[in-house]
């Protein structure tokens, strides 16, 4: 197992990059899609009563269920528990996005689409634009439906809307579409006109604007749990910039042969597998399963207690539980295999590979070479599924044994945010890196 050459630090690499003209440009676009994206999840959709909106939120996250308000409100930027324009954020996207790649795997026609190149890649973009589209529509229609019916808040008296007539309602539902298709369209913008990826910077956007509230609000409450979150934040980025640069080099010859009067082949290069192949693909599939739960209780609850809903408040809500931990981590191990099975075919890779000449040294081609690939690769993803569930389930161990739930749910070093800025920081640095290298490369002609 190797890592990749270390970068050069964040700061040398902006530096550089804000003296080139036409990169200097890329970033400052790319920084004001961002803020237009950060007003619009600041930006009260129609129909939302603002006031009332504010006091129960502010009445949320200091109840019973504060742990989970304020996952929503990180994950979302704010935006989905105020009712604003991009209420809905990223997530019917990505969600579209991973429905897709999972089509992909059981529907011929997607999967021969994804062999035909461009083309193909660009006909499954547009249905997974479509597919979002329509996400976006029930997650609008479910959020404006629990607003009308105070589910949202539970505990909360105060209306949420402004009325409760039909064209409010639409309204808000198309407002709530609209700005999720919006939110799309500024993600490609900055893939195709900016730097770094689009869709996985607003993700970061809204991860880290809650970032530095949480840790002042964390430094006021108490100044030594402040102390010892530092010290393990700064172990856990490194260690997860350790594993997420870490990888298996398996390596390919590939054999010399003749077509026409040249000779080809003869190079030799290597198949990079990381040891967090899936990302963090199976910490949100794993996120939004045990937000269900959630939203059950809010539906059955009916603000009369009952068995049912005390047992799922009891062992699938509270985050502390032991049954909540081992179903967390047995979800997160089970969607890395998932993932990883259907986005690396070792078959695929074993086929093409044996098709213009290439093999594994000491391996023959064909099926021993695929046998081969899985079994290296059952053997990163056991580690790294390992890696995931337990960076994910760091905020409940170590602030539960402090005795401090409260601390324990303001935790911001947890899995999801921190496989996020570290993930997407590193993907975009080395993005302008790459693009400075093409910039001032010199060949031997000058």
């Amino acid at each position: 197992m190797t890592h990749q050459p270390r970068a050069a630090t964040v700061l040398s690499v902006f530096a550089r990059a804000f003296r080139t003209p036409d990169l200097r440009k890329k970033i400052l676009f790319t920084l004001a899609v961002i803020a237009l994206f950060r007003l619009g999840q600041f930006l009260p959709a129609p129909g939302a009563h603002v006031v009332n909106v504010q006091r129960c939120l502010t009445q949320a996250q200091t109840g019973d269920n504060a742990g989970f308000y304020q996952t929503v409100q990180f994950f979302s930027g704010g935006g989905m528990l105020k009712l604003s324009v991009f209420a809905l954020g990223i997530m019917p996207y990505i969600t579209a996005s991973i429905v897709m790649q999972l089509l992909a795997v059981v529907i011929p026609r997607l999967e021969a689409l994804k062999k035909e190149g461009s083309s193909g890649t660009a006909k499954i973009t547009q249905y997974t634009r479509y597919l979002a589209v329509g996400l976006a529509v029930l997650n609008a229609a479910t959020l404006v439906a629990l607003a009308r019916t105070g589910g949202i808040f539970p505990n909360c008296p105060h209306p949420l809307l402004t009325g409760q007539d039909l064209m409010t309602v639409v309204t808000l539902v198309v407002t709530l579409t609209a700005g999720a298709a919006a939110v799309m369209w500024l993600g490609e913008l900055i893939t195709e006109r900016g730097v770094g990826n689009g869709m996985s910077l607003l993700i970061f956007t809204q991860v880290v604007a809650f970032f530095p509230a949480y840790l002042l609000g964390i430094l006021r409450q108490d100044v030594v749990a402040f102390v010892t979150m530092m010290v393990v934040g700064g172990f856990l980025v490194a260690a997860v910039v350790f594993v997420e640069q870490a990888q298996r080099r398996v390596p390919v010859q590939y054999a010399k042969r003749m077509v026409g009067r040249r000779m080809y082949g003869g190079s030799s290069t290597y198949i990079p597998l990381k040891v967090n192949q899936a990302g963090i693909i199976p910490v949100i599939f794993t996120s939004s399963l045990l937000y269900l739960p959630q939203l059950a209780v809010g539906f059955l609850d009916g603000g009369q207690p009952n068995p049912v809903t005390g047992w799922i408040s009891a062992y699938l809500v509270s985050g502390d539980h032991p049954v909540y931990v081992f179903t967390y981590l047995t979800l997160i191990v089970a969607f890395t295999f998932f993932y990883v099975s259907i986005t690396f075919d070792p078959v695929e890779v074993a086929d093409n590979m044996r098709r213009f000449g290439g093999f594994v040294p000491g391996i023959r081609p064909g099926r021993p070479t695929a046998e081969y690939l899985g079994y290296v690769l059952n053997r990163l993803t056991a580690p790294g599924a390992a890696y995931l569930g337990v960076l994910s389930v760091i905020p409940i161990i170590a602030f539960v044994l402090l005795g401090d739930p409260q601390t324990q749910q303001n935790f911001p070093f947890g899995g999801a945010s921190i496989l996020i800025m570290v993930g997407v920081g590193l993907d975009t640095v080395k993005q302008i890196e790459s693009q400075l290298q093409q910039r001032h490369y010199e060949g031997f002609l000058r």
